[in-house]
């Protein structure tokens, strides 16, 4: 049966899921099956899994660290904030329903059988489960039925490791003010703290952690450096949007040419992942931007990305209430390519109405840069999806008979639409039948497997359902041809440019791989599989 360790932190962004990944790395190297375990998750960034169901892009990220195939088992709950007091409800990687806060905490303890189920068939498969909590345990508000910290612990009967952020300062006070807001039963399951994000000489935090061990009798069981490691953020509340640059605080390189790139960070934003594979290029420049001015900033961008989001028409309604879409239809107009995914395709089209109340209600006019429009229904389309691009527009004719593969997790239906016929009577450009070209020139983004179109293209503007299209390696090394020679780059350069850049996998590989090599070189890492293998506690 297996064995199991539990992370928590003292608060969100402490680390967790990065400390989770680093230490489950470190157990595939040494040949142990393990795997990642999130009760619940509150996340707008989402996966597909092989079989078509939802969960959360963190435990992604960590099964990608233990080597094993992403399943919904390892996130059996899945929270999608639709606004500040509500959430989209997923379990088991399908849709339950649209739930205030307080609806949803008050229902949350009959989803202890969903999650035990989830955890005990994670069970049947591995050596060893490596389970994260969320935020802090001790949110004392919170833990009346408590389901993903020490209620989750208890549940598991696991033993913790606590994680603190030395970075913002006061992790001594942090980890002392959770011990004393635990239970005694609690405390006994906390078997070591670990600082992360440390900068600087490690001799100057004694005689912290030694002071820390007197007061509450739990050592320090490590110190893990401030990493700069390009791995997948769990949440918005990422540091690399917070800071305004999306290649995890990299700068583009200084020396030579580079295609600068603007994300708008919508405030709903999700799948924001999708844009991570292009920050591997050093000569990309990739900015996060909120505000008009800052678009005007960054000067002549060869790309605007507007990325998904879980609240579609409120998210349009920012963009035209801060400025930020006239901003964006001038760049437009002044030859900016333009490509949306998901939200952000539907944002592109004419019009937006969800009178079903799938996400927030209402209707909207869209930006009108491409001839769709989107209906929203109470269903949700999640598939694995692959495909072709065919026949696209001379301004994107260079990316023709790429194949592409990604996934679609969206609530709309976008159809085309063709002056005279009624979208009722034109068949959907995602979810349709045949290819759909229109008057004015637009076309199909690409042809799927399945023979359903997806996407639409005119003009330098493009909207896709493809998360993920980044992560297909020569799609992308096109594309950055594309942009690098209208910014005036010569091919030759771009091409080996582009050449020397690793395999997305590849260099997901490589980060894995250095995430445990700092595991190993700063954490007691046999004093923690001696807490592995220490058995039960109870």
């Amino acid at each position: 049966m297996a064995r199991n360790l539990m992370i928590q932190g003292t608060m969100s962004g402490a680390g967790k899921s990065l400390l989770t990944a680093g230490i489950l790395r470190v157990l595939r190297q040494d040949g142990w099956r393990a795997a990642p375990f999130k009760s619940q998750n509150m996340a707008l960034n989402s996966y597909v899994t092989a079989d078509g169901l939802e969960m959360g892009r963190a435990q992604v990220m960590q099964a990608e660290a233990a080597g094993v195939e992403p399943e919904v088992c390892m996130n059996p709950i899945l929270l999608k904030p639709t606004s500040d007091v509500g959430s989209q409800l997923i379990v088991h990687g399908r849709v339950r329903g649209n739930y205030t806060a307080q609806e949803y905490f008050r229902m949350k303890r009959e989803l202890v059988p969903d999650i035990m189920r989830a955890y005990e068939q994670l069970r049947e498969q591995t050596d060893i489960i490596v389970i994260e909590g969320a935020g802090s345990p001790a949110e004392i508000n919170l833990k009346e039925d408590d389901i993903v910290n020490m209620g989750m612990a208890k549940l598991a009967d696991a033993p913790v490791l606590l994680v603190g952020d030395i970075d913002r300062g006061g992790v001594f006070a942090q980890f002392l003010g959770t011990v004393e807001l635990l239970e005694e039963e609690e405390r006994r399951r906390i078997k070591g703290f670990v600082i992360n994000k440390f900068r600087g000489d490690e001799r100057l935090l004694s005689p912290g952690p030694e002071l820390l061990h007197k007061k509450c009798g739990i050592p320090t069981l490590g110190v893990l450096p401030y990493l700069r490691l390009q791995l997948d953020d769990e949440d918005s509340q990422a540091e690399s949007l917070s800071a305004g640059r999306a290649a995890y605080g990299r700068e583009a390189a200084d020396d030579g040419p580079r295609i600068v790139v603007a994300v708008i960070r919508l405030p709903h934003i999700s799948n924001f992942t999708d844009v991570n594979p292009l920050a591997r290029y050093p000569f990309v420049s990739i900015s996060y931007v909120e505000h008009a001015a800052q678009l005007e900033r960054l000067g002549d961008s060869d790309l605007i990305l507007l990325p998904g989001t879980k609240n579609t028409i409120g998210d349009m309604a920012w963009l035209r209430e801060t400025g930020l879409e006239r901003a964006i239809l001038e760049k437009a107009a002044r030859g900016c390519r333009i490509i949306g995914i998901c939200g952000g395709y539907q944002m592109l089209g004419e019009r937006l109405a969800d009178e079903a109340g799938s996400e927030s209600g209402g209707a909207i006019r869209g930006m009108g840069l491409l001839p769709v429009e989107t209906v929203f229904a109470a269903g949700k389309r999640r598939s694995r999806i692959t495909g072709a691009v065919r026949r696209l527009p001379e301004e994107w004719r260079a990316l023709d008979g790429l194949a592409v593969s990604g996934y679609e997790i969206h609530m709309g239906v976008t159809q085309y639409r063709q002056e005279g016929v009624s979208p009722q009577d034109e068949p959907a450009l995602s979810g349709g039948g045949r290819e759909a070209y229109g008057k004015d020139g637009a076309a199909p983004f690409c042809i799927l497997d399945d023979g359903r179109a997806d996407g639409c293209a005119r003009g330098r503007v493009l909207g896709t359902y493809l998360h993920g299209l980044f992560e297909t390696d020569a799609f992308t090394g096109r594309l950055l041809l594309l942009l690098g020679e209208e910014r005036g780059i010569g091919r030759a350069y771009l091409e080996q440019a582009v050449a020397a850049v690793a395999s997305y996998r590849s260099f997901k590989e490589s980060q894995y791989d250095l995430l445990a090599d700092a595991v190993r070189a700063h954490l007691d890492m046999e004093k923690i599989c001696g807490i592995i293998q220490g058995g039960r506690i109870l």
